[in-house]
C-alpha cells in the first residue's frame, strides 16, 4: 500500500490538489505497479513560518 505524503505551503485550492492526487496517483499505477486502490495520499499543508530552506524561514523571504 503506497503512501504519498505531500508537504506544501498553504494557499493551494481543492481543485489544485484533487489535480495531484491523480496524477500522483497515475505515477504510482503507471511506474510503481500499485493498483490505483492501493494508493493513498496525504497533503500536509504549513504555514510561511513552519517552513524554511537553507536555514532561512520562508516567512523572511517575501
Amino acid at each position: 500500500m503506497p503512501v504519498i505524503q505531500v508537504t506544501m505551503l498553504k494557499g493551494r485550492t481543492v481543485e489544485q490538489k484533487r489535480k495531484l492526487a491523480e496524477r500522483l496517483t497515475q505515477a504510482m499505477v503507471e511506474e510503481a505497479k500499485a493498483t490505483k486502490e492501493a494508493v493513498t495520499i496525504t497533503f500536509i499543508e504549513v504555514s510561511r513560518e513552519d517552513y524554511a530552506s537553507a536555514g532561512v524561514l520562508m516567512e523572511d523571504r517575501k
